[in-house]
């Protein structure tokens, strides 16, 4: 009954237009690092960007904390498994502040609400027949945690397609899921959705994966007992992958109606994006769809596989000191800014189908050919002349009743066509196209000023009608720019708006990057928002 009401709350909140996005859960077995930090920031950029679009934004992030791993580091270490998931979980949920990331629950699979609503999922899974106890015979990746078939055990010669490592073989009495019986729905899922998973390369691999037949899978296991208990059968403990991938509905109170969880946050279910990295794709785009099958839930709009960072052209290695991890990421931010590195990561980052390559002279080389020379130079240049031919005060771009247009520049339909641009690309999680469309803005006030000489301009007097229409449209064409850019560099954008005593968008960017809302009139100060390092 429960799922039903949802799905009835949900078609009747749908003019509320509700983004819902989340990152996987990060597994406290390992301290964060960038790959962590990438994800986190993408997710950051989109629900600050669909914020800035009007919308009702949830953006969930959070802590995987059972299995295997943990349990045995925690033995290791000489501590409970409580106590190392309390740990590792307290240093990934500091990195929301150290990053000034705006997400807005953090959700951990220890949290008593959570464990509450996996059971009473798991006991509906049970009651309809799609949870049975079996026994399982075959290959066993202990470092993903993951089972594997004899031919794909076979296909992958043994070893982890993660670390390389030899699989282990087991057997050993679990409950399974009936993911077999859900094969034709997932063929008509993709055939049908063909954005479901993205990007489409990634798609492909699943479909390749759908058409060697899906097997059923173990949800339970019997050699640890960090976890979750299965409901009626406390000897086994529920699968740490089928634990963690509930949190993106327990996180909603979705499993309890009567919760505060439910009330004020069920309405954002069905998700826009679970954005996570290519290694967990199968269980995000198979495992966790066919769940939500058994259970009647709608399902999330898109899975947003990314790929990996290398970093100086190899695999990251802590042996070969280049791994990428919290003391390097603070170097970068405190030599370059905060929001320079939230711009590398979100333009230069492995988004599409190949890895990416985190290199320090291509980090200095993107801030200063983009930061420095195109954003800091463009709003520096405007903003001086305008102090210092207007003494601060912005002028108007109209002679009398009419506005001068200059070399042919529609500046007006140049910009809306950037925000309609800006937004579909948002909306498609392609951020980096997104961003491109206020840098092109930037780029194209240089190349305006560069054609109209504003400077040349100011020494003729019957010019000066001519010479304010052009600053006015630089100033213009920037506020709309950062406007576009603020969700990736939301410091130095606010800065910016600041020293043209104007505001960043607070309700619909739609609106507020309309042509012309800047006043003529209002006061201007000079800006160096990206020191040259």
């Amino acid at each position: 009954m429960v799922p039903y009401l949802h799905i009835l709350l949900t078609l009747c909140n749908m003019s509320k237009q509700t983004r819902y996005v989340t990152t996987p859960i990060y597994y406290v077995n390992d301290r964060p690092h960038i790959g962590h930090v990438y994800t986190t920031t993408l997710c950051d950029v989109y629900a600050r960007a669909m914020r800035d679009l009007g919308h009702d934004v949830f953006f969930l992030t959070g802590t995987d904390e059972h299995g295997v791993k943990v349990e045995q580091s925690a033995i290791d270490k000489g501590m409970s498994p409580q106590e190392l998931a309390d740990q590792n979980s307290a240093e990934f949920k500091s990195i929301m502040g150290m990053f000034d990331l705006t997400n807005d629950a953090f959700i951990r699979t220890t949290d008593l609400e959570h464990t509450r609503q996996v059971q009473v999922f798991v006991t509906k899974l049970l009651e309809r027949g799609d949870v049975y106890l079996g026994t399982f015979e075959g290959w066993y990746d202990e470092g993903q945690e993951e089972y594997h078939t004899e031919t794909s055990a076979r296909d992958l010669e043994y070893k982890s397609p993660i670390s390389g490592k030899p699989l282990v073989r087991a057997t050993e009495k679990n409950y399974y899921f009936k993911l077999s019986a859900y094969q034709e729905r997932l063929e008509q899922l993709f055939k049908t959705n063909p954005d479901f998973v993205q990007p489409s390369s990634r798609r492909n691999e699943v479909l390749g994966r759908l058409r060697e037949g899906l097997q059923d899978v173990p949800i339970s296991r019997t050699n640890f007992s960090w976890g979750i208990p299965m409901p009626g059968d406390e000897e086994h403990v529920i699968y740490v992958w089928i634990d963690a991938l509930f949190n993106y509905i327990t996180a909603l109170g979705l499993g309890d109606p009567t919760s505060d969880w439910y009330k004020e946050r069920s309405n954002y279910w069905p998700a826009s994006y679970h954005v996570i990295g290519k290694e967990i794709l199968w269980f995000h785009s198979v495992i966790w769809p066919a769940v939500l099958m058994a259970l009647e839930y709608p399902l999330p709009s898109c899975v947003y596989a990314h790929s990996f960072w290398i970093s100086e052209g190899r695999k990251m290695s802590k042996s070969l000191g280049n791994f990428i991890d919290l003391e390097t990421i603070e170097t970068y931010v405190a030599e370059y800014g905060m929001d320079a590195w939230r711009y590398y990561l979100t333009t230069q980052g492995p988004l599409g189908a190949t890895d990416a390559d985190f290199a320090n002279e291509k980090f200095k080389e993107i801030y200063n050919a983009h930061l420095v020379n195109t954003v800091g130079n463009s709003t520096s240049r405007v903003t001086a002349m305008i102090v210092k031919y207007y003494d601060g005060v912005v002028p108007t771009e109209s002679d009398g009743d009419t506005r001068l247009e200059i070399a042919e520049f529609d500046w007006p339909a140049k910009c809306k066509e950037a925000v309609t641009q800006w937004e579909t690309a948002m909306e498609s999680f392609s951020i980096a196209k997104a961003i491109e469309q206020g840098m092109q803005l930037i780029r194209d006030v240089d190349l305006f000023i560069n054609d109209t000489a504003p400077f040349k301009l100011a020494k003729d007097d019957t010019k000066q009608a001519e010479l304010g229409a052009i600053l006015y449209q630089c100033l213009e064409t920037l506020r709309i720019a950062t406007l576009l850019l603020s969700p990736v560099l939301p410091m130095k954008m606010k800065e910016f708006h600041v020293a043209i005593g104007t505001s960043l968008c607070s309700e619909n960017l739609i609106e507020v990057a309309d042509w012309g809302l800047l006043k003529p009139g209002t006061t201007v100060t000079k800006v160096a928002l990206f020191p040259r390092v």
